[in-house]
Order: structure tokens, then C-alpha cells, then sequence
């Protein structure tokens, strides 16, 4: 599996506080990576340095050449711009978007406008004309979705991107990103708070506490075998959601 992304004992400080204290990991071409961790853990200053938004205080983060990553957020709707329309601002990313090199994007499969980017995301066309007061949370989640894919970037980082939505919204959208992976052939990082999340999509899971990885495998080694105890008290919490 080709790495698209490469993280090698990344530290995060704000201030005199280390939020992130050495941690190293990679996601392959196609894989879904999960980060799992309560709040405060680390996991999504993680997120929020590898698409530039904080500065590591150390380590090292190597991207493949030509690879795109956009991020998605967990406030779906504090993310989208309040006075504009789904097309509207779905029209303005695909007019600024930076068309990749060849082998550095994603093939949005014909997606090349707005109306292609909410029906690949699951949603009507009559979203298109509506503001993100119209919308309900999960809706505004797909648009923040659509909105990332029109930069056709490789990989995706999706920062508990589920905590707000029930827990019928939230299979919902994790079946979205699981089919996008594997009909786009998209690379995901998943940050979440609790196992049942990424228990059913991810491929490999890292749990994080204090800013460090306690936990880190394939998800059927961490959720058959948790080495730490951590990892066994967030197990002994996790709820049932559905994924089909």
C-alpha cells in the first residue's frame, strides 16, 4: 500500500502545554485510519496540524507528491457560510479549487458541478437553493463533504465529524464516508471520541490519552486485545451504532 501521508514523533505545544507528545503513524492509499480519544486527548490538534491550521514544536510530517487533503469539521454547520447557498458555495470552491497533478487527485466519477457534488454525497439537487439554516445537521454534514471533494483531494480529514448528529444521522454519514472510500478510492483520517465510530470503518485505529498513542493496530487486534487500560474503559462505554 503506497503512503500518502507520514507522521513521525509529531509534538504540538501551545505555550508551556504539550497537547501532542511524540506520535507517529501513516495512512496508505485507500485506508481509513481512525484516532480515538476523549476529549482533550490530542487527537484533533493532530488534525488540525497536518492541514496547517496549528505548528508542530517538533517532529515530522511527510505528504506524498501532488497528494491533496481537505478537512471536514465536527460544527458542520459553523463551517458553511451562513449567507450563501449549497451552490453557491459549492460553485466558488470548484471556481478556486487547485486542479491537482495527474495521480495527485481523486476522479470525482463525472461529479464536476454542484448538482454532481450533492447527489455523490447522497443528497437532492433541491438542497442546492437552500441556506445551512435550512438544512438539518446531517445535511450540512454531506454539503461540508461535497464542499471538500471539489478540491478532489486524496485524502480526507474528518474531525468528529459524527459528535453532533444522533445516532441514526451519525450511521448514516459513516456509511457515506465508507462508500466514498471505496468508490472514490479516498484516504480518510477519522477522529472520534469513542470507539463504536470507527469499530465497523476503519481499517486501523490508534487510541490516544495525554497526547500520546496507547493503543494502535488493526481495529479487530485493538478491539480484541486492548493492551492498555484505557483503551478497556473506552470498549466498556461503547454504545451500538448501526453501520449497514
Amino acid at each position: 500500500m503506497n503512503k500518502l501521508l507520514e507522521v513521525e514523533d509529531l509534538h504540538v505545544k501551545y505555550g508551556s502545554f504539550e497537547a501532542v507528545k511524540g506520535v507517529s503513524f501513516s495512512l496508505g492509499e485507500g485506508e481509513m485510519l481512525g484516532i480515538v480519544g476523549e476529549s482533550g486527548s490530542g487527537k484533533s490538534t493532530i488534525a488540525k496540524t497536518l492541514v496547517g491550521l496549528e505548528s508542530p514544536s517538533a517532529g515530522k510530517i511527510t505528504i506524498a507528491s501532488g497528494v491533496g487533503l481537505q478537512m471536514i469539521f465536527q460544527d458542520a454547520v459553523g463551517s458553511l457560510n451562513p449567507r450563501m447557498t449549497v451552490r453557491q458555495m459549492l460553485d466558488e470552491t470548484l471556481r478556486h479549487a487547485t486542479r491537482k497533478a495527474k495521480g495527485g487527485a481523486i476522479d470525482l466519477k463525472g461529479a464536476t458541478d454542484a448538482g454532481g457534488l450533492v447527489s455523490l454525497v447522497g443528497l437532492s439537487k433541491a438542497v442546492l437553493d437552500q441556506y445551512p439554516r435550512e438544512l438539518s445537521g446531517g445535511q450540512c454534514q454531506r454539503v461540508s463533504v461535497a464542499r471538500a471533494l471539489a478540491c478532489q483531494p486524496k485524502v480526507l480529514i474528518a474531525d468528529e465529524p459524527v459528535s453532533a448528529l444522533d445516532v441514526s444521522v451519525q450511521a448514516r454519514v459513516l456509511n457515506l464516508l465508507r462508500d466514498l472510500r471505496r468508490d472514490l478510492g479516498l484516504s480518510i483520517l477519522l477522529v472520534a471520541h469513542d470507539l463504536a465510530v470507527v469499530k465497523n470503518v476503519c481499517d486501523n485505529v490508534c487510541v490516544m490519552e495525554k497526547g500520546l498513542f496507547v493503543d494502535a493496530g488493526t481495529s479487530e487486534e485493538v478491539f480484541a486485545n486492548p493492551k492498555s487500560e484505557y483503551t478497556k474503559h473506552l470498549l466498556a462505554v461503547v454504545p451500538k451504532i448501526p453501520i449497514f
